[in-house]
């Protein structure tokens, strides 16, 4: 799979938000470390079922990244590997990809969701991207306008995958998706 320059610059801003140490290398220890601050900012103790879940989401999201990515064998993704594993293929389909997506999105819902009405507000948006990639508050506020189609102050479950599955697989600068992690210029 070719990587255009407009993807190749939204990987760049991804892989900037898994290492958050800002080392040029993504570990184990960054994806611990997300979930546990992910479950920090929302009161959720270590060893509570829902932060146990993220834990163990996020340590198969990167026991995958590890698998596809790490090519020479060190236990830590730089980003040059990372790009090279979505030019092999990693993203699949926008089918698989939603499957993929759908129990980490319901387990940040589980979490952010205080109230558990099936909607995140901006401030929930603010808070759980801030705490697990670092999303600086002035750029997960820009995000929130864009994924909020219509308005209404909400976003729900739904309204994350598309972004996130637009994020990845559609070429439109001006797309929700293009905005998942604030303005791509960094």
């Amino acid at each position: 799979m070719d990587i255009s320059a407009f993807l190749d610059q939204k990987l760049s801003r991804r892989f900037r938000t898994y290492d958050r140490d800002g080392d040029g290398f993504v570990d184990r220890e960054d994806f611990v470390s997300a979930a546990a601050r992910l479950g920090a900012e929302f009161g959720h103790a270590p060893d509570s079922p829902v932060q146990q879940r993220m834990t163990t989401l996020c340590l198969g999201v990167w026991e995958h990244l590890v698998k596809v990515a790490d090519v020479d064998g060190d236990q830590r993704i730089s980003e040059a590997e990372y790009k090279a594993a979505f030019a092999a293929g990693l993203l699949e389909t926008p089918a698989a990809f939603d499957a993929g997506y759908q129990p980490f999105l319901a387990a940040i819902m589980d979490i952010a969701d205080a109230d558990h009405d099936g909607w995140l507000t901006e401030d929930d948006e603010v808070r759980w991207t801030g705490a697990l990639m670092g999303l600086p508050e002035a750029d997960a506020r820009a995000a929130f306008q864009h994924l909020d189609r219509d308005g209404d102050g909400y976003i729900t479950t739904g309204d994350l995958l598309a972004a996130i599955r637009a994020y990845y697989f559609d070429e439109a600068p001006g797309s929700a998706g293009s905005w998942l992690l604030g303005p791509l210029a960094p």
